[in-house]
């Protein structure tokens, strides 16, 4: 017992170094729930440290959501150019747009 004790103290650092940790992974393009999953596999756990770190982002951190629905359209659009007479592609082009366009007016970013 006394070893894991022993680890759990080596691994407690500052709010300081907690934010810097936070702000190195969001440059490496994680967003903050492989944020949260990183830290937690090293043993930072977010909520020792004031909490979310989509906050410690700010103005930087981009929903997730909206994230994956623009890399999901420009995957469309790519296949839609290589098979323009695709219908099914064009339906599903419209229908993802669509979702973007919810998603950024519950965002507020519209």
């Amino acid at each position: 017992m006394a070893k894991k004790e022993e680890e759990s103290k080596e691994k407690k650092i500052n709010q300081k170094d907690f934010e810097k940790k936070v702000k190195e992974l969001a440059k490496e393009g994680l967003t903050s729930e492989k944020i949260g999953q990183k830290l937690r596999d090293l043993g930072i756990h977010p909520k020792e440290y004031s909490g979310k770190i989509s906050k410690i982002l700010g103005e930087d951190y981009v929903s997730p959501d909206l994230k994956n629905v623009e890399t999901k359209l420009e995957r469309i659009k790519k296949h839609k150019e290589k098979n323009p007479q695709d219908k099914r592609a064009k339906r599903e082009k419209d229908r993802i747009f669509a979702k973007l366009r919810k998603v950024k007016k519950f965002l507020k970013i519209e």
